[in-house]
């Protein structure tokens, strides 16, 4: 198999190679050209200081970076958990739409999931593929709600949890079980741009 036959492995990949290479985001000399906004970071390999949304995009024309904290995991189980989604869901978008609507669905959701985590925030130091995760469920569930069929197979439940741990999070019971610092507002979303993009995707086709 060919790695360009499917978009979603490829992906997959990079997100490894970086996970390996940052040390799962512990070497700052690399998540620093990742991040959302420019950081800087000390000859001893701290983080001193970040740069505004405005320095980073307007003046220094680092656009790749509304996407690019996808690719940043901070952990095995974050990195594993995230790819394994990304496989499941990018396999069923892939051969039931097209390859060019999952595409679209990432870097839609990737923007808007980072952007609006940053925004809330004020922070650059995040990342993961959750975000586009919670895009691709969100455009699943719209395009699941009318059809006569199960589309993408994907059991009812599925986005039953997807809704209750985004509120879990934003309640912070998640910290309190030991899951961490979660990116809710990145999870938030990609979850509401999944969604749109697909009432947008469903509306094309009737009319197309």
């Amino acid at each position: 198999m060919k790695l360009t036959k499917n978009l979603y492995i490829p992906l997959i990949l990079l997100a490894v190679v970086i996970a390996v290479f940052s040390n799962f985001g512990s070497i700052s000399d690399v998540i620093k050209h990742l991040t959302f906004t420019e950081i800087n970071v000390s000859n001893s390999g701290y983080i001193i200081s970040m740069a505004s949304f405005d320095q980073t995009f307007f003046i220094d024309n680092q656009w790749w970076r509304l996407i690019s904290p996808i690719l940043l995991h901070f952990s095995f189980a974050h990195l594993a958990f995230n790819c394994l989604w990304i496989y499941i869901l990018g396999e069923k978008i892939e051969r039931v739409d097209s390859k060019i609507i999952f595409m679209l669905l990432v870097i839609i959701s990737s923007i808007c999931s980072n952007f609006l985590q940053y925004y809330w925030t004020g922070s650059s130091y995040f990342g993961g593929l959750s975000g586009v995760i919670y895009g691709l469920l969100g455009y699943c569930m719209i395009l699941e709600m009318e059809s006569e069929n199960e589309r993408y197979e994907l059991p009812p439940a599925l986005y039953m949890f997807m809704i209750v741990w985004l509120l879990l999070g934003f309640f912070e019971v998640l910290d309190m079980f030991g899951f961490g610092k979660v990116a809710n507002f990145a999870h938030l979303g990609g979850l509401v741009s999944g969604m749109m993009f697909g009432m947008m995707y469903k509306y094309y086709k009737k009319i197309s």
